[in-house]
């Protein structure tokens, strides 16, 4: 894959650190696959592999010229990526708003791209309020898989630079390889991401929603055209290939809104706090209680990972099953 996405033209390539008790709760629900429904988490652990693994790819992928770029989605994570000595670190758009997290990475002093999907702009400004904006890079991103067109609101672009004084990106997730990333381009967008596979019809998570090599390339050419292009000569071009109303619709109003894709994930991919276990009424909350999870399938959202210091010590009001959120009610 670190073969097809150079010879691609990817002048990155960014991988995702997994170890499932950073990211999710046991009883957090199921995911469909084709050899049959799995909890997410068991799915999740199946993706789990040594930092050796990292350290020989990271190698690998440095001497084929490329940037090796990796998501931690934990503390553990983040400080083995960080003992790897990476150029670069990358925030996904659910640990947004993982304040314990973001404070980790700011101490990296590292460049930051931080995804900002299924967010609110005062979620990003709290973001940004912790990591350094003089290294960070905001990339929109609108948190459906496959993500309509018509959702990705890239006015917004110059308006979260302008207001952030950041530069910005978009990690698209919408099928078109030209459209978005084009697009995104004139309006100012430095980095576009995407997810890259060898065939659809592999078995990853993402696959049916990812570019094949050859879509890769032809989006990377017309990015690179996009960005040699003036603005007006971009939108030109799209308004003749795709028709004027498709480019506007896309190009959106420049409000910072949850796109209607991505509404319902709000407060279940992002972050919240969840009970680790049964606690019963009148017990008192210690560290190693609770964690900060994303919801995800089927469990209750509890309070922001912001709470997470705040809570200790205080005394369970109703009783939470575990993997429930933490609510202000309950304690």
């Amino acid at each position: 894959m670190v073969d097809a996405a150079g010879e691609a033209g990817a002048t990155c390539v960014k991988f995702q650190m997994v170890y499932a008790d950073e990211i999710l709760h046991p009883l957090t629900g199921e995911v469909p696959l084709p050899g049959g429904n799995i909890r997410l988490y068991d799915r999740f652990k199946q993706l789990e592999v040594p930092l050796d693994f990292f350290k020989e790819i990271k190698n690998y992928v440095e001497k084929q010229g490329l940037l090796f770029l990796c998501t931690p989605f934990g503390l553990r994570s983040a400080r083995e990526l960080y003992s790897l000595h990476v150029q670069a670190m990358k925030i996904a758009s659910p640990e947004l708003n993982f304040t314990g997290l973001l404070e980790a990475v700011a101490t990296f002093s590292l460049p930051t791209l931080l995804s900002s999907g299924v967010a609110k702009l005062g979620d990003i400004e709290t973001a940004l309020d912790i990591l350094d904006p003089r290294q960070t890079c905001l990339l929109h991103c609108v948190t459906a898989y496959p993500a309509p067109e018509e959702d990705y609101n890239l006015r917004l672009l110059p308006l979260l630079s302008g207001i952030f004084h950041v530069p910005v990106g978009v990690s698209d997730h919408s099928g078109d390889p030209v459209l978005v990333p084009s697009l995104a381009v004139a309006q100012g967008a430095c980095v576009v991401e995407k997810h890259f596979c060898l065939s659809r019809s592999d078995p990853g998570l993402d696959d049916p929603i990812a570019l094949v090599p050859e879509d890769f390339k032809v989006m990377v050419q017309a990015i690179r055209r996009s960005s040699e292009d003036r603005r007006e000569e971009t939108l030109a071009y799209l308004s003749k290939t795709y028709g004027e109303t498709k480019i506007q619709a896309v190009l959106g109003s420049g409000q910072k809104k949850l796109a209607p894709s991505e509404k319902e994930n709000y407060e279940r991919t992002n972050r919240s706090i969840h009970a680790l276990r049964d606690l019963a009424q009148g017990e008192i909350l210690r560290e190693g209680d609770f964690a900060v999870y994303r919801t995800e399938k089927k469990l209750r959202p509890g309070l922001g990972p912001q709470w997470e210091k705040k809570i200790v010590g205080r005394r369970v009001r109703n009783p939470i099953g575990a993997g429930e959120g933490i609510r202000f009610e309950d304690i």
